[in-house]
This record gives structure tokens, sequence and C-alpha cells, in this order.
């Protein structure tokens, strides 16, 4: 059950569009290299919608990842300069570990991705840089979960792989600014309000594997949140798939959007999102 309407009348909002996928009768593909003669890059349609989003940050004790699938908690850096490769590893990693363990209670911990995003450092050409993802979806499905889980644990060399993926596990990613958010912001979907016919699994094809993602369709029942400003000692955390089935958020969707309380000249959003693949005790 989705949080109630007289929860969300209390908290403030803001009205912004947010771009869903539009239903198709062929599954979603988009292709992560030039694809072959003839073959689209993808073949993906969207639309927008007007969506209220709440500021959650009065409430933000009362959200738990396994209820709504996300969370915010204050949790500094050593970090000086989130643009050093080298330190990200070295520093941020290791705080990322330790900050899942702390909150979630998970055993171990398998840190396999991250991306810097910074909209102008992007359009500029600066390698190894994105600009925020304005769709609403979500990285990890039913299928991939699984698959993906597999891939990054060979990857590692790691032995008992069966066992490890007969335990409960779920990737978590964090997202943190690095500077005061006032653009571009992240907002996060609950979970307990995504029907699964919401949920539309969508390949993405590198040239060596095929992943796949969900794309959400536009629902009115969905209740987006977001904490405006976000501040370099804060984190969200968000679940992109959990392998429990008890009723446990599994498939909160995320997306930035364009905030129309973000002043003109506000500075590009700089932020870094961390992949995560979390395994609770037994």
């Amino acid at each position: 059950m989705s949080l109630d309407s007289s929860f969300l009348l209390d908290l403030p909002h803001v009205e912004a569009k947010l771009t869903y996928f539009t239903p198709m009768a062929e599954k979603p593909v988009i292709y992560a290299y030039e694809p072959p003669p003839g073959i689209p890059p993808s073949n993906r349609k969207f639309e927008t919608h007007l969506m209220p989003i709440y500021n959650i940050r009065a409430v933000s004790q009362d959200i738990s990842l396994d209820r709504e699938g996300f969370r915010q908690v204050v949790a500094h850096s050593s970090v000086r300069n989130f643009y050093d490769e080298d330190e990200i590893l070295r520093v941020y990693y290791p705080e990322a570990e330790q900050l899942l363990k702390e909150v979630t209670g998970v055993q171990k911990v398998v840190i396999f991705d991250h991306t810097l995003r910074n909209a102008q450092r992007s359009l500029s050409g600066e390698s190894g840089i994105s600009e925020p993802i304005k769709r609403v979806h979500n990285d990890v499905t039913a299928k991939s979960g699984y698959t993906r889980a597999r891939k990054e644990l060979t990857l590692r060399g790691i032995d008992n792989i069966d066992e490890l993926l007969q335990q409960r596990f779920a990737f978590i990613n964090i997202w943190r600014a690095f500077a005061p958010v006032y653009e571009s912001p992240l907002a996060v979907c609950d979970a307990q309000s995504i029907a699964p016919t919401d949920l539309v699994a969508s390949d993405l094809v590198y040239r060596d594997y095929v992943g796949e993602s969900y794309l959400i369709t536009y629902n009115p029942t969905h209740q987006w949140f977001y904490f405006p400003q976000m501040q370099p000692s804060e984190a969200l955390l968000f679940k992109c798939f959990d392998s429990a089935e008890d009723g446990r958020a599994r498939f909160p969707a995320h997306t930035a959007f364009d905030d129309p309380t973000s002043p003109p000249d506000a500075p590009a959003r700089e932020s870094l999102e961390l992949r995560t693949l979390v395994f609770y005790p037994k």
C-alpha cells in the first residue's frame, strides 16, 4: 500500500514534467554502439506527463529502503575531488561500503560501477562525464538482477556464486551531489505506487552482451518524491532490485527532472551515482 493521500497533503511539492515510456507492441531496445546498417539505434518512444513531486525532507525519517525503496542519509565524505578517479576508488568506495553495511545491515558489498554527471562538462566534450538522465526508469529487471549479479561476481573471481545467489541480495545505488543541487534534481518513485504492468523490460545491447533495464509507463497513481537542494553531506540510497519477493520494495523508479523553482542561472548539477550489489545475512 502506498503512502496515503492525507500524508501527501501535508507535504509541499512542485509540478514538473516527467518523461515516461510510451507503450509499444515490440520490445524496446537501445544500442550502446553504432548498430548494423538498417537497424535504428533505438525503437523507444517517450511522452511527458505533469506530475506532483513531493518534498520529503520533513518526513524523511519515515521512509525506508524496504517499504518505499529509497532513503536519504547524512553521510559526510572525505573525498576532496570527485573528478579524481583514483580518489573515488581509493576513498569513496570504502566509505560507501561501510555506509551500506551500517544503514542496511548487509553482510557483503560489491561496488561495480559509478557515473559522474555534469551536463556542462558533458556537453563540452569532457570524457567520462554524463548528463543527468531525464527519463523514468529502473536500472535492473527481475531477469537481469540475477544475470548481472552473476556477471559481476564472476568478473571478481568469487567462488561461491551459486551459494550467494540463494541468499537475499539487492542492487542499491548511492546518489551523492558534491555541490548543492539547484538544477536537475533526482526524483524517486515509491515502489508501492508502481503496478507490475507499469514496468517494461528494455534491452540495452552492447557489443559483447545484452543487458536489460526497466522503462516505466505512465500511471497517475505514481507517487514521486525528492530532497530539494541536496547537500554534499547527504546521500540518497535507492534500490533497483531485490531478490526477496515478500512484499518489500523491489523496483522503485527514478529520474532527473527540470525543477520549475530552479533559478535560471543555476549551476549544472554535479553528482556521482554508485552502483552496488549487496548480500544480506542468511
